[in-house]
């Protein structure tokens, strides 16, 4: 992301760490191909959320291994992240976390909070972050 007058402008990208000798489309498809250590081939950042795969510079910046999902924290030189840091992430809460408040709409405009779907055994809930339609 360039930004005005030539300068550039720190950024963050997260996303799965596949090979770079796959393409966006086989990193979509989660193909078993991207997940391989091919001669020749670098780690990139795939990120899904717009289909879009980076690459990483410096490589010796990357501590992280294929099919870790990570965030990159750096500027973007066309469509290579050149890296200041990188840092492994993790989704979700941890065993016994106690899950934050919150308050969502259901599928019927119902407004649901933690405490209105906490069952006498617990509660498990799945967010389900995007889908292709």
């Amino acid at each position: 992301m360039a930004a005005q007058g030539g300068a550039t402008k720190s950024s963050s990208w997260s996303g799965i760490l596949v090979s770079s000798a796959c393409n966006p489309d086989e990193a979509f498809a989660e193909s078993p191909e991207c997940m391989k250590d091919v001669p020749g081939a670098k780690l990139a950042l795939y990120d899904d959320t717009n289909r879009v795969m980076y690459g990483l510079e410096p490589q010796t910046s990357v501590t992280a291994h294929l099919g870790e999902t990570v965030t990159a924290h750096g500027t973007l030189d066309d469509n290579t992240i050149r890296l200041s840091s990188i840092e492994l992430m993790s989704i979700g809460l941890a065993v016994g976390q106690q899950a934050p408040a919150f308050s969502a709409r259901d599928q019927f405009g119902h407004v649901q909070t933690l405490d209105t779907l906490k069952g006498t055994k617990g509660t498990v809930l799945l967010f389900f972050r995007s889908a292709d339609w």
